[in-house]
């Protein structure tokens, strides 16, 4: 005889689950006291929201769901965020909710909500297990959904009363999500246009994709001389020092880059879904219809011709379509893409900016001194500008951002990093209002002993709320000043290691002892007037700034 929380791990345990992050509830008592002995870990976080992010970058590191528990009520609409992530991300993610017993339903119960209404439009599948017998049934069903076409998250309700109960039950077996196929005949078919096609470019992005598909992808770009661009936090899809490179497709897209495929007259988007940050607001290309041939290779159906009418539209996952592709003869076409990655090579050159830790240096070295496996997280904020424009991505999954910019994402995803990959570097690299939205989760891999190195840009402002508003409100600026804490006595108070670099070549040495620190780390890159990338009134109007706290000398 099993209760329902050691039937639901037990589960868990055979669809190949190898942590769950989670805040502890009382809703939920039986499953924890199911992964008590379980050989699954159990990671305890500080936030539910924090615990949520994890699972999801969880799912975009090892391509499986990423798992979580939180309790009802308050715990479900913290956690939220991270199915948020995980939704527009297409990210397989599974979110268990604790929930009132099945006799108190719909008496508005102490914490009770329904969760069906309630994630409706952020989840791919809400249910809530009626019964413990099918408790085996909803998780794998749960599993495949969450795989399967364009992956997502998955939120399962979990009553009190069918976790307590007790009975006699099988497992279900490990569930394989559904294979789509890519024909020869449409390879072909895309090929010919392809060949057909003067001035052509690539565009990846979206979820589904591998090393394998990586490396694939450089070849097949080579072999026909068509420059590839990635989608929004979609850098490291393929070496960004391969000859056919053109830079990232997102914000603050390089202008040449811009033109280029504005002036492509055929356009191959693999996995992508084309929305606003990869088409530049939808303003990239006419809607309905785009003025460039459109070859849209995407898992979802439902993503063709959603807002751009394709004139070849194939339903499968782009890396099994490249896979198909290299495997025919491949007619050399003879194009070069000389000209688009010399442009993305200067747009690579630093621009220098105001402050004495000049970022564009900073992520310079950065990107020179890591491994080619290093694996950077981030969230959201101007910081990132610096980071898309000056940072070389150069193996598969080593950029772990949240494209729906969320702030508070990096650290959550560099702890869900070290605990999938403890042989890798992890590097967070963050704004001071971007990591103050998590910063509690310091704590979480204090705990478990992670190695992080966390970057912090640190202007005292919210920087891309500040943008905007010298942007439309010059002069005026409300609502965007922040008040900072010593981070680097912060890291210390949790035990681990802080340093503040006050001026660009002070950070070069202080990521070495970063790097050669046991304990986890935090850095924070202080810039001591305020900077906004893409303003062009960068460094005016910092009267409002508060001033900042006195700080400890560097070592």
């Amino acid at each position: 005889m099993r209760h329902g929380g050691q039937i639901l791990i037990d589960q868990l345990r055979i669809q190949g689950v190898k942590q769950v992050f989670c805040i502890p509830g009382e809703s939920y008592l039986p499953a924890l006291d199911g992964l008590y002995k379980s050989d699954i870990k159990t990671i305890v976080c500080r936030q539910e929201g924090g615990a949520a992010m994890m699972a999801e970058a969880t799912g975009k590191l090892t391509g499986k769901p990423g798992i979580a528990f939180v309790t009802r009520g308050p715990g479900a609409t913290n956690a939220s965020a991270g199915v948020h992530i995980a939704f527009q991300d297409s990210t397989p993610m599974i979110l268990f909710v604790g929930q009132v017993s099945s006799s108190q339903r719909d008496r508005e119960a102490f914490q009770e909500v329904d969760y069906k209404k309630m994630f409706a439009p952020l989840a791919k599948w809400v249910a809530e297990i009626d019964k413990t017998e099918r408790i085996p049934e909803y998780i794998s069903r749960a599993f495949s959904i969450a795989q399967s076409g364009r992956p997502g998250p998955v939120v399962l309700s979990l009553p009190e009363d069918i976790l307590f109960s007790k009975l006699e039950i099988n497992d279900a077996p490990k569930v394989e999500p559904p294979k789509q196929m890519v024909s020869e005949q449409n390879v072909k078919e895309v090929l010919n246009k392809l060949s057909q096609s003067l001035n052509p470019f690539i565009i990846v992005g979206g979820s589904c994709w591998s090393s394998k598909a990586a490396i694939n992808l450089g070849i097949f770009a080579k072999k026909l001389g068509i420059p590839v661009g990635t989608s929004f936090r979609c850098q490291d899809y393929i070496d960004n020092r391969h000859p056919n490179y053109a830079g990232d497709v997102g914000i603050g897209i390089n202008p040449k880059l811009l033109k280029r495929i504005k002036d492509a007259d055929c356009l191959l988007v693999l996995n992508a879904r084309l929305g606003e940050m990869t088409t530049s607001g939808y303003s990239m290309f006419d809607i309905p219809k785009p003025k460039q041939s459109l070859i849209h290779i995407h898992p979802n159906p439902d993503e063709i011709n959603h807002v751009y009418q394709a004139d070849i539209g194939l339903v499968c996952n782009g890396a099994d379509f490249i896979e198909k592709a290299i495997s025919l003869p491949l007619e050399n076409v003879h194009r070069t893409v000389n000209k688009e990655r010399k442009a993305y090579e200067d747009w690579q050159k630093p621009v220098t900016t105001p402050g004495s830790v000049k970022m564009e240096i900073v992520i310079n070295h950065l990107s020179a001194a890591l491994p080619d496996d290093a694996i950077i997280t981030n969230g959201a904020g101007n910081y990132n500008g610096w980071l898309h424009r000056y940072f070389s991505y150069k193996n598969w999954r080593t950029q772990v951002g949240s494209t729906s910019g969320s702030m508070g994402y990096g650290l959550p995803a560099a702890v869900a990093a070290k605990i999938s990959n403890p042989e890798k570097e992890v590097i967070c690299v963050s704004g001071d209002g971007c990591f103050q939205m998590t910063m509690q989760e310091f704590g979480t891999a204090c705990q478990y002993g992670l190695n992080i190195i966390v970057i912090i840009s640190n202007n005292s402002v919210y920087g891309t709320i500040r943008m905007h508003q010298e942007r439309d409100f010059p002069g005026r600026p409300s609502g965007t000043s922040m008040l900072n804490p010593n981070f680097a006595e912060l890291a210390q108070s949790y035990g681990g290691y802080g340093e503040v670099v006050r001026s660009s070549n002070e950070f070069p040495p202080a990521l070495e002892r970063a790097r050669q620190c046991f304990p986890p780390l935090l850095t924070a890159t202080f810039l001591m007037k305020a900077c906004w990338m893409l303003s062009s009134r960068v460094g005016e109007h910092t009267e409002s700034v508060p001033p900042m706290p006195s700080l400890p000398p560097a070592p």
